[in-house]
């Protein structure tokens, strides 16, 4: 947007300011008032105006779309809405991100990417391929090893033309996996500098990926009351389907960010493998709800349990510790 629009109240809820400001006054209108709380909604640029207008001294604050858009009339004056949204008691508001943070989430993004475009490239090459009878199996290990074993076979049916695209898309291909190597790495070196991230990486099932995404996504840990709130707030948690006093809970929600809850899980399947060989009280524990409620069950259980012991490191500090070393 180039234009914002400004809506303000004073503490009896009365407005007292209602104006359309364009991008380039903002800062000079901004930095002008008395210092008071701002409220915005969590979107894009909002933690680079945040971090600006906390420079000049204000309060600053950040609500989910979600919790703004019940407060909406109409299709008009956000604006409006938020200030009535951030009058709530209790409302849940969006850590503000550092510079730092935000450059681990990018670093993130954009290996994620990567990932996407290489699979949507090795399905792309699998359906040319299967055009001419020639087909892979699963796996991209599987496209690397075959690829060139068809490229030199004169006796299929691949013209000059249809080899020259397998081949380009063959060698974009191995393009894609040196860059995602490449970021992944930029990630290890980042959590080898961050001593939260160390510790978090202490837990079972947690490696730098994981370490590196919940600091860089939670922000201020304290903007959650406990663990569970956390692990609620990346969808790990039992939806709930209870009437007439009668508890009703069915699989977990999966609200939230499913970047980490997938990252987590995949965590916990590593730890589920391995459990039966430990004999230390956590593996024992996994172990046991593994043969009881079956190896998926398990796997959550564990992310969910990480993601709650996570939130203990961050908010708790030294203060905190390892569950690892309470069960040995």
């Amino acid at each position: 947007k180039d234009v914002f629009q400004l809506h303000g109240v004073n503490e009896h809820g009365k407005k007292v300011l209602g104006k359309k400001i364009s991008r380039a006054a903002l800062p000079i209108f901004i930095a002008n008032l008395p210092c008071c709380k701002l409220v915005m909604e969590a979107c894009g640029s909002a933690n680079y105006w945040s971090r600006k207008f906390m420079s000049y001294g204000h309060t600053v604050s950040q609500i989910s779309p979600q919790h703004v858009k019940p407060f909406v009339q109409g299709n008009k004056n956000d604006a409006r809405a938020i200030v009535i949204a951030a009058l709530q008691d209790n409302m849940p508001t969006v850590s503000i991100k550092s510079i730092n943070q935000q450059e681990v989430q990018m670093l993130h993004r954009y290996r994620e990417s990567l990932v996407q475009d290489r699979t949507a490239l090795a399905n792309r090459i699998r359906g040319y391929l299967r055009e001419f009878g020639l087909f892979i199996p699963v796996g991209l290990s599987q496209v690397r090893k075959q690829v060139p074993l068809f490229l030199e076979d004169a006796e299929n049916e691949l013209t000059i033309e249809i080899r020259e695209i397998i081949s380009n898309c063959h060698k974009k291909l191995l393009e894609l996996d040196k860059e995602i190597e490449k970021y992944t790495r930029k990630i290890e070196i980042h959590c080898t500098q961050n001593a939260i991230c160390q510790r978090l990486m202490k837990l079972s099932g947690v490696g730098p990926m994981i370490a590196s995404i919940v600091y860089a996504t939670v922000g201020e840990p304290h903007n959650f009351k406990n663990g569970r709130h956390f692990s609620a707030f990346l969808g790990l948690v039992p939806k709930e389907h209870s009437s007439g006093g009668k508890q009703c809970l069915m699989s977990i929600s999966k609200r939230g960010n499913r970047y980490i809850r997938s990252l987590l899980v995949h965590g916990g399947r590593a730890v589920v493998k391995t459990a039966g060989k430990k004999e230390d009280y956590f593996n024992c524990w996994v172990h046991r709800v593994h043969k009881e409620r079956g190896y998926n069950k398990a796997a959550v259980a564990v992310a969910n349990k990480n993601a709650r012991h996570m939130w203990a490191i961050m908010a708790y500090g030294d203060k905190y510790v390892d569950h690892l070393k309470l069960c040995a």
